[in-house]
């Protein structure tokens, strides 16, 4: 159950990374509001592999 929930908030956050800049970001001018979002975006995917990835030594 737990790759399955980690699966599917990583694939969410791969659907906001190209939501998001292309319609609440259209606005900033600036190619570092897009940069910032997808920056923090792969900063969360990240922390959820490492969560998933922590306890693979310990399987029997």
């Amino acid at each position: 159950m737990k790759e399955k929930s980690t699966a599917i908030v990583i694939g969410i956050i791969v659907i906001l990374a190209f939501i998001i800049p292309f319609t609440v970001l259209k606005d900033v001018e600036k190619w570092y509001g897009s940069f910032l979002f997808w920056l923090i975006l792969t900063l969360i995917v990240i922390v959820c592999n490492a969560i998933l990835t922590k306890d693979w030594s310990n399987e029997k």
